[in-house]
């Protein structure tokens, strides 16, 4: 399967909301699989379709050490809940850059899978900052967004900076 290329911030094409899939069909599925890979390959535990300049609502999480317990959500719809716990994160979309996050300790999960049938389940600990995160990528949202505007400029800076 191919590899996707993974947008890196600040590309503009991040900030770009998500729009619901309607179409359950093999190139879905396909595309499922390809952002699997490509989040594996990085290496990363998850991956949002608006990373990869699809804009579609399709998320893929895995955070098991095995990388055997893959999530392929499509239309992930969240209820968050519970107390807010800092944790320490890190994206593909900005490499080598970890910092502080609060989110919240658990999250009700509604979704889609590849075929179309509904997904509901609660997740805590780091698969639900996971799910977290990476719902945040379909809203044009990053991590980094989190962080004080000094901490984004020179987070901003250096990757253009690395870039060149």
């Amino acid at each position: 399967m191919p590899l996707l290329k993974i947008l890196h911030h600040p590309d503009p094409r991040l900030r770009t909301k998500a729009t619901a899939v309607s179409t359950f069909d093999e190139a879905l599925s396909e595309f499922a699989r390809n952002l699997l890979t490509t989040m594996y390959a990085a290496p990363g535990i998850g991956l949002a379709a608006t990373q990869v300049n699809v804009h579609k609502r399709v998320i893929v999480v895995d955070i098991s050490e095995e990388k055997d317990q893959p999530h392929m959500l499509v239309n992930p719809v969240l209820e968050p809940y519970g107390d807010k716990i800092k944790g320490e994160e890190g994206c593909l979309s900005v490499p080598d850059i970890y910092d502080s996050v609060e989110r919240f300790e658990y999250v009700k999960v509604s979704a889609q899978d590849v075929h179309g049938e509904p997904l509901q389940f609660t997740a805590d600990g780091m698969l639900s900052i996971c799910i977290q995160h990476e719902c945040d990528h379909l809203e044009g949202k990053l991590f980094v967004d989190y962080l004080s505007s000094l901490k984004r400029g020179r987070i901003s800076k250096a990757l253009r900076e690395r870039a060149k």
